[in-house]
């Protein structure tokens, strides 16, 4: 059995203190543990009351998510442990020394009472999981505090700190200073006061105020379609909480819980979830940086350039309270791009995220300057130019110039050679690739790009200061596109090709949309700016026949000066002031006169067969990026895919989706599609074949 607790008296209280490192999860010999302490604390007639605490840094961090889905473990359940607490007829004091979370303070709702430290966090992160409270959480906490404050807290999954606990009604008391001499000394304070206990299942004047209040349920309906679209644990905890406030019966609470649990856990949701949770562990650890790899300072940062990228890394940079110094090409850009910055935290001030304080505090670390020699302090640099492989190799020899020694020194490139930036500089070494992604301030994903001859230091601490910056760190290997835009072209050249052939740029999108993407293709190419691709053309001198036929008809919008959301009308129309985008009957005549013109003919295009065709290709990409090494893990590929653009979690990302799928499903798709329509895209990956071969998946490569 994993883990214990240990029992011992204080007077005339027990003390329990769990013990199971690093963070007190309900394991198995915790919860023996658990039930042990407590029939032997009930069975002492000296003892009066008891106190429960957790070792180190947690009180209990929640269940032991390995055993999800294993056979039952020997020794007792968590509801046996609980209903024994529950039923004590001696107080139990719950000591909340630490991390309280999910199981942990569903055990605490079973106490009588709860003390906690001032920095403990509080929280019941299982929604995040594709799961729900389900050892009474569901069914305590709307007695405890009320339903709309129960379901917010909830359906957020976010954790909160000991005195935000105690202003909600969840802790009865913060205490400074030892948490267990405090705790006794409350227990004792229960004992001369009678020894009461009090039992939140029977609690029922806050359920009885809600009964009858269905707006509290339809607002949280709501804003779980809004915040967390195509989940399936929210509407379950939603119909858990409305179980407790239409029931006296607690019991009766108590099946609609487990129901919905069970239902939580049959969900594919439920998997996918935790492949995300253990992934983003996972892509941290990098196999030849051992973790005790030394790793520099970052004291001190400097941006080069202050457009939308730029502006946005140095607000990172800020945001954790690192000074940056931003140099521009001239007074009036530097003006210009400080000025967004400002507006942005205003904006974010307004509407409450931010004190002005704080506002102050943050703009007071941004230093601006048009002098290259200003940025020698610093630690790391940070270029986010124009994306031009010869415009950022001059920018680093001008870096090189006056980088102090040992100092990183980063490319913000999307996709562009990073060892070719390298070799503009006499110390390689120290050169990595920063791909942060737009708006740089608020998306989680970095992509850290390691060059032929960045060290592992440089590496290490890049892979530190994206934890640092509240960043999601996946290392990338060099090559065209690293690891999301290599594949991103797949899925887009593919949806081109569509179009031509028969579907609409709409039809598309809400195929895209109803998997959960947030956004289609188009409705991407429109906000990003069809110019781009466009004016790189232009510049470049392509001839309209030489143009990709997949960009023809973005081609053909632009010379309409049809940009996208910059002029409100691309793929979409923009009625004014809106994001919304609406279908136009001009932009099909366009994309039907293209096909005209190559002489494809036009054939209606299912849904199921849009959808495989533009994610299969992804994944076949995918399978190639794994057999060359350029992402490690299935893993890595999965984490990018769902920060980075916007793929379903729920689905546990592309790779992971794929196994679902079934590999030989996919492949046996690759190869319809290949006798159709031929190309590299439908090419199959020799990684894929092989796994299917071997009747294994990509989930067989992650060590």
């Amino acid at each position: 059995m994993k883990g214990t607790v240990h029992y011992e008296t204080r007077g005339n209280i027990a003390l329990m203190t769990i013990d199971n490192p690093p963070v007190n999860p309900l394991s198995s010999g915790v919860r023996q543990g658990l039930h042990d302490g407590i029939t032997a604390a009930l069975g002492d007639a000296a003892i009066q009351a008891v106190v429960l605490t957790g070792a180190g840094r947690a009180f209990i961090a929640g269940a032991d998510i390995s055993e999800f889905g294993a056979a039952a473990s020997s020794g007792p359940g968590l509801g046996e442990c609980l209903t024994l607490m529950e039923n004590s007829t001696k107080p139990i004091v719950a000591a909340i020394n630490g991390t309280a979370f999910g199981g942990g303070l569903e055990v605490a709702l079973c106490c009588d009472y709860r003390v906690a430290s001032p920095t403990a966090p509080v929280g019941l992160p299982e929604v995040k999981l594709g799961l729900l409270p389900g050892a009474g959480g569901t069914q305590r906490l709307p007695r405890l505090i009320g339903a709309e404050k129960a379901l917010g807290f909830i359906l957020s999954g976010d954790p909160i700190a000991a005195p935000a606990a105690k202003a909600l009604g969840i802790v009865d008391e913060v205490i400074d200073g030892d948490i267990v001499a405090g705790a006794i000394a409350f227990a004792e304070q229960v004992v001369a006061n009678g020894s009461a206990t009090r039992k939140i299942r029977n609690e029922t004047a806050k359920v009885e105020a809600d009964r009858g209040n269905s707006e509290i349920f339809d607002a949280a309906r709501k804003t779980a379609a809004r915040r967390m679209r195509g989940r399936f644990a929210p509407e379950m905890i939603i119909q858990c909480v409305e179980a407790a406030v239409n029931n006296n019966d607690f019991d009766a609470g108590m099946k609609v819980e487990q129901e919905c649990f069970r239902k939580c856990m049959e969900h594919p949701q439920r998997a996918a979830l935790i492949h995300m949770f253990f992934s983003e562990r996972e892509v941290a650890k990098i196999p030849d940086v051992p973790r005790d790899t030394e790793t520099k300072p970052i004291k001190q940062a400097a941006v080069i350039g202050c457009g939308t990228m730029g502006g946005g890394i140095s607000m990172c940079f800020a945001n954790v309270g690192i000074p940056v110094t931003i140099l521009e090409m001239n007074d009036e850009a530097l003006e210009r791009g400080l000025g967004v910055i400002q507006r942005n935290y205003d904006i974010q001030q307004q509407r409450g995220r931010m004190t002005q304080a704080e506002v102050d505090t943050r703009m007071s670390l941004l230093t601006g300057t048009t002098d290259y020699s200003k940025l020698s302090t610093a630690d790391v640099i940070v270029e986010a130019v124009y994306e031009n492989l010869d415009v950022k190799v001059e920018t680093f020899k001008k870096i090189e110039e006056v980088a102090k020694a040992g100092a990183i020194l980063a490319s913000n490139t999307s996709g562009l050679d990073v060892d070719a930036i390298a070799a503009a500089t006499t110390r390689p070494e120290d050169v990595i690739g920063l791909h942060f992604f737009s708006p740089a301030n608020i998306m989680r994903l970095l992509e850290v790009v390691r060059g032929g001859k960045t060290s592992k230091s440089t590496i290490a601490t890049a892979m530190q200061l994206g934890k640092k910056l509240n960043k999601i760190a996946v290392l990338s290997g060099n090559a065209p596109g690293f690891i999301g835009n290599r594949m991103l072209g797949q899925y887009t050249r593919q949806a081109g090709e569509i179009i031509l052939q028969g579907a609409t740029p709409y039809q598309v999108d809400a195929v895209m949309n109803k998997f959960g993407m947030p956004m289609g293709p188009f409705q991407m190419n429109d906000l990003v700016g069809l110019d781009l691709g466009w004016r790189a053309r232009q510049l470049a001198g392509v001839k309209p026949e030489d143009v990709p036929i997949t960009a023809r008809v973005a081609d053909k919008l632009c010379d309409k000066e049809r940009f996208g959301q910059k002029t409100a009308r691309g793929f979409y129309i923009y009625p004014e002031g809106s994001r919304a985008g609406q279908p136009d009957p001009e932009v099909i005549a366009i994309v039907e006169e293209t096909s005209a013109e190559l002489g494809i003919e036009r054939r209606e295009i299912a849904d199921d067969e849009v959808l495989k065709r533009c994610l299969y290709p992804l994944i076949n990409e995918g399978a190639r990026i794994l057999e060359e090494g350029i992402a490690l893990r299935p893993c890595d590929i999965d984490i990018v895919y769902a920060n980075g653009y916007g793929f379903p979690e729920v689905t546990g990302g592309p790779m992971f989706w794929a196994d679902q799928q079934g590999l030989d499903n996919v492949l046996a798709d690759i190869k319809r599609f290949q006798e159709i329509y031929g190309g590299p895209a439908w090419e199959p990956a020799p990684l894929l074949e092989k796994l299917v071969a071997e009747g294994k998946g990509f989930a067989s490569l992650q060590g």
